[in-house]
């Protein structure tokens, strides 16, 4: 029999002439790939989602070859933006029969024990209390709490609040950057300044673009600043984990803004591109470092770096990590990190997981900042359009609004859609209209990703169509516009998307085009739900909106 075949094989390439040497190479290759692994024949190594298609020379059989797995909650373009999924060899089956392919992240992980370790010696509190800011009274710390509408718990004292920079006892090279960006410090900063770096764990809960990131990252380079030099094999002082790559390399930007000139190194790590430079970032050393949670089990497995001098361990957008259904890598990663760490988690919401989450990670009671309400809420300085239009008519109203705001090349514009496809063939009508447009989606190779918001953040780019990718952590301080061109399916949505504009405290508009002839039972409720949170902020919903929505 396999003569036979043989025979017909030798025929068919002497058939093909020219192409016989081409055809030849593919056969061998061909074989070589599926008979080494007789459960994968008949599959294709290039386009099975459970190869890394950034890792050379990877075949099936050395641990990538299962299906692709849905996660649940997550859509396609967050699976794609949610970092590295490569795990070792099979990963267990899920309830539904399929692989769950971040399932054996961090099985090989050894468990420490930390009175065996030895640890270098641990400083956390490094706040001087600015003599105005000891001096407030009772009364005076109230209605500063009033004035920036924030609300302390947990265990006393609690921190005053620092009401200008001048109460920062902070290098001037520190302040600067901050300074360049903001009159003065926000609620967030203005809390969570003092309490971090007093060595206090906390929680902090604040709408997006209200300075999170800089509320811990200041007070993270004091810290890292103080503590000893790194040795040859140490790993990280600081560690902030982020739910996506955009994000985490978003954090990576500010940090290297402030840390130009100092002896502070730092990287990011994180899935969808090669791990060669990220691990040779890792094995030189860094002193604060910036990950997806998938990603750095990696490395953490391999042995390129490991967290036993992580004092500072911040974790940015909690409740969006929750949602990716990042929580079992998450307490695998803090598995491996002293007891005796300072802890701070950053979250828009205070659901009973980000809770759980606080009562296991945090040591001590924390101190728990909120800003506004624990529920999402709507940035009061957003002025919200709806544009109740028709299916067939929509696309027509769009291009005739973007042609009157985009003509101006310093307004900045920021366009979502629910499809990769509908995003491409928007940004496709726009160029050809002759508007400088560029779409950013889950199927975009990470490079043009990173090129496509680097053009946007420039100014070489001013309209940029997106899928729900860059919803969240996207800090692009000067966009003016926010488009929902596809209305959301969720009020959580809504209220991200459009919190992409008036960041920082400044001013932004969002337009919603909602479809006027959708009367599904989300869409009603879409409805309803955006009329209320109009309201909720003094803002008068449309009344072709009320009327989807039934007025209530």
């Amino acid at each position: 029999m396999a003569v036979r075949a043989a025979r017909a094989s030798s025929f068919a390439l002497q058939r093909l002439g020219r192409w016989r040497i081409c055809a030849t190479m593919k056969w061998r290759h061909l074989h070589r790939t599926y008979a080494t692994n007789l459960e994968d024949i008949g599959q294709d190594p290039y386009g099975s989602p459970g190869r890394d298609p950034y890792a050379p020379g990877r075949r099936f059989g050395q641990g990538d070859g299962y299906p692709r797995q849905r996660f649940p909650g997550r859509s396609r373009d967050e699976e794609g933006f949610a970092g590295s999924f490569e795990g070792r060899g099979r990963a267990p089956l899920t309830g539904g029969g399929m692989p769950d392919r971040m399932g054996n992240l961090g099985q090989n992980l050894r468990q420490l024990n930390w009175e065996e370790e030895s640890l270098v010696k641990l400083q956390k509190n490094f706040y001087d209390e600015h003599p105005e800011v000891a001096s407030m009274t009772s009364e005076q710390v109230a209605a500063a709490f009033k004035a920036l509408n924030a609300n302390v718990e947990g265990r006393k004292p609690h921190p005053r609040p620092v009401m200008s920079f001048e109460h920062l006892s902070l290098a001037e090279d520190l302040l600067q950057p901050v300074r360049s960006s903001f009159d003065g410090p926000t609620p967030i900063q203005s809390m969570g300044w003092p309490t971090a770096l007093s060595g206090r764990d906390m929680v902090g809960i604040a709408q997006t673009g209200s300075g999170k990131t800089l509320a811990y990252l200041l007070p993270a380079l004091v810290h890292i600043a103080a503590q000893p030099s790194l040795s040859p094999g140490d790993g990280p002082v600081g560690l902030v984990l982020a739910p996506t790559r955009e994000l985490a390399n978003q954090i990576h930007a500010e940090v290297m803004r402030f840390t130009e000139g100092s002896r502070i190194r730092s990287t990011a790590v994180f899935g969808g591109v090669p791990r060669y430079g990220q691990a040779a970032d890792l094995r030189r050393g860094v002193e604060i470092l910036i990950a997806t949670p998938g990603r750095l089990l990696d490395f953490l497995e391999a042995g390129t770096t490991n967290l036993k001098r992580i004092t500072y361990l911040t974790l940015d957008e909690a409740d969006r990590m929750l949602d990716m259904g990042f929580e079992p890598q998450i307490r695998k990663v803090v598995s491996q990190i002293r007891p005796d760490r300072q802890t701070l988690m950053w979250s828009a919401t205070w659901p009973k997981e980000i809770q759980r989450l606080a009562r296991d990670f945090c040591r001590e009671d924390p101190i728990k900042l909120t800003i506004g309400t624990e529920e999402l809420s709507l940035n009061p300085n957003i002025t919200q359009q709806i544009e109740v239009v028709g299916e067939y008519d929509k696309r027509d109203r769009f291009m005739s609004w973007i042609k009157s705001v985009a003509a101006e090349e310093e307004t900045k514009v920021l366009v979502f859609t629910e499809t990769k496809r509908g995003a491409d063939s928007l940004c496709r009508e726009l160029q050809y209209q002759n508007l400088s447009a560029n779409a950013i989606h889950g199927d975009k190779e990470q490079r043009q990703r990173d090129k496509t918001l680097h053009d946007f953040k420039t100014g070489r780019c001013n309209v940029l169509i997106a899928t729900d990718v860059a919803q969240r952590g996207l800090d692009i301080k000067d966009v003016a516009f926010v488009v929902n061109y596809d209305v959301p399916k969720t009020l959580e949505d809504y209220i991200h998307r459009i919190g992409r504009t008036a960041r920082g405290g400044a001013k932004g508009t969002a337009v919603t085009f909602f479809p006027a002839d959708a009367y599904t039972p989300d869409m009603i409720r879409m409805a309803r739900a955006i009329g209320k949170a109009m309201r909720d902020v003094g803002q008068a919903p449309p009344k072709e909106l009320l009327d989807l929505g039934g007025r209530r």
